[in-house]
């Protein structure tokens, strides 16, 4: 098919990672012929601009996926489910951002700039991975070229806008209730998050990890195809409206690389920005990564408890490069490769 002809469609198109999405297909000027918007009823009677044009927002039907040719999903997990054998029915492959699928062996789990060639192996789905994950493996995967990686110890910093718009509005409004003097009052997120951190609020297993910790150990290994890789992992939600930041120790097989290697390798990788200033104090933070689309790595420096090991520390926007750019590459991918 020729890309002029794409007809595209977002599903889940008002959410925060949908809209994200309509503004990264302006950006990068994504080509296609058709672009439709689907939502919730509530959202009804609303428009979406791209381009230019805006488009009136819709219901999507099973009926809808046999006029569509990609579909980028952004509306959880159940609705994905709910439309996953429509759409394969009728011909629309799917890019999906919620977790329903992501661990399923015939579905690619997908970062582009790391394991993109495992786009082709599709069969109608393809999953775009958590987003601490994201922000994670774009600084793993270069370094891992230089040696292999034994094991990764990780601490994210989570943004509150990676909990959706009400849990961003809850943090605006304690913080303001906070200064006033008042009792900030949660309603959205488990706890009172303004002045305040928690750990990440999904469901804690057996193991003792929450979801989100179990999510980036399992996915991590599938999308650097090494099953014996050891990681482990804290997620802790923080009182920052937007970017993910995340503390990584990594430790080598063998001899660990040098830091002028690691700097080579980091600023050389697409996709990744060194901010490493020592003598200015100066790292990633979420304030830089926000709206951004490269992940920023720095704190760069040799684990002196380990031989063998690294640390550092990255910041990336869980809302552009942590779900609806990955979604957009890997569309791109798809059309610069006739594979769909």
């Amino acid at each position: 098919m020729h890309k002029d002809h794409i007809r595209l469609a977002v599903v889940g198109a008002t959410g925060a990672v949908g809209t994200e999405m309509f503004r990264i297909l302006e950006q990068r000027n994504f080509p296609f012929a058709s672009l439709r918007a689907f939502a919730s009823e509530r959202s009804v009677g609303k428009t979406i601009r791209c381009k230019g044009k805006a488009y009136p927002i819709e219901v999507a039907t099973p009926e809808v996926f046999k006029d569509l040719d990609i579909a980028l999903f952004s509306a959880g997990s159940e609705t994905t489910k709910l439309f996953r054998d429509a759409a394969k029915k009728g011909g629309c492959l799917i890019i999906d951002n919620s977790s329903a699928f992501r661990m399923e062996r015939d579905v690619p789990l997908v970062i582009p700039e790391i394991n993109g060639d495992d786009i082709k192996a599709h069969k109608g789905l393809i999953a775009v991975p958590n987003c601490s994950a994201i922000v994670m493996l774009m600084a793993v995967c270069p370094i891992s070229k230089l040696s292999p990686i034994k094991r990764i110890v990780v601490s994210t910093y989570q943004a509150v806008s990676g909990a959706g718009a009400k849990a961003l509005a809850e943090l605006e409004e304690q913080t303001q209730d906070f200064v006033a003097g008042k009792q900030p009052v949660a309603k959205v997120l488990p706890h009172q998050i303004a002045f305040n951190l928690f750990s990440h609020n999904t469901a804690i297993n057996e193991a003792g990890y929450n979801g989100e910790e179990w999510k980036l150990i399992h996915e991590s290994k599938k999308i650097l195809h090494n099953d014996s890789l050891a990681i482990t992992a804290t997620c802790v939600r923080v009182p920052v409206m937007r970017a993910h930041s995340e503390s990584v120790n990594i430790e080598f097989k063998d001899a660990r690389p040098t830091l002028e290697h690691i700097h080579k390798a980091l600023a050389e990788f697409p996709g990744v920005k060194v901010v490493d200033d020592r003598e200015n104090n100066y790292f990633p933070m979420p304030l830089d990564a926000s709206g951004k689309d490269d992940i920023l790595v720095g704190r760069i420096r040799n684990d002196i408890s380990n031989p063998k090991a690294i640390d550092l520390f990255v910041s990336g926007d869980q809302l552009r490069k942590g779900a609806a750019l990955d979604a957009v590459q890997i569309a791109e991918y798809l059309v610069k490769n006739d594979l769909f």
